[in-house]
């Protein structure tokens, strides 16, 4: 029976195992996001893991050795020491959202929540708090002016942080 596992990667090598693991004939799955990189003489649109650090590949346990010796692989998502297995249902539905999403997709390890007070942690609006709001389906950035109202950026989910009060 085959389950699907979360693989741990050395840095920045997710599409490199991606490749060795299709060549050792493994099934396996690296959700990709673009992102469009910007330098002072061109902009290029690039694929980048969704969920840095990681790949998911759908095995027998007695195959998890064979994963292990893949170059790169560092470890299994473990509990109690032992690689834990992800719900195929969870995985059919990441990788419908990835595969078919109107919108580009963002992961956040820590979610947050409409109404929470947060910090921008990347971008040119790194270190601005704010309360996190969601209009017309996309998530912004509220800073309240007494007697006038709010301010309002869109800004991806996974550039903030969740302040704890």
């Amino acid at each position: 029976m085959l389950f699907w596992y979360a693989v741990y990667t050395a840095s920045r090598a997710e599409k490199k195992i991606k490749q060795r693991l299709d060549e050792a004939g493994i099934e396996n799955y690296l959700p990709l996001r673009t992102e469009i990189r910007i330098w002072t003489d061109r902009k290029k649109k690039i694929q980048l893991p969704l969920i840095s650090g990681y790949i998911f590949v759908h095995i027998s346990p007695e195959n998890i050795l064979k994963v292990l010796n893949i170059p790169g692989v560092v470890t299994f998502l473990k509990e109690k020491a032992v690689p834990v297995s992800i719900p195929d249902i969870q995985m059919h539905r990441l990788q419908m959202m990835v595969e078919h999403a109107f919108d580009e997709v963002e992961f956040v390890a820590s979610p947050v929540n409409v109404g929470d007070t947060v910090r921008v942690k990347q971008g040119n609006l790194e270190g601005l708090i704010g309360e996190l709001v969601e209009m017309r389906g996309k998530y912004k950035i509220a800073i309240r002016l007494q007697y006038f109202g709010c301010a309002l950026t869109t800004i991806p989910v996974s550039w903030v942080e969740k302040l704890t009060e």
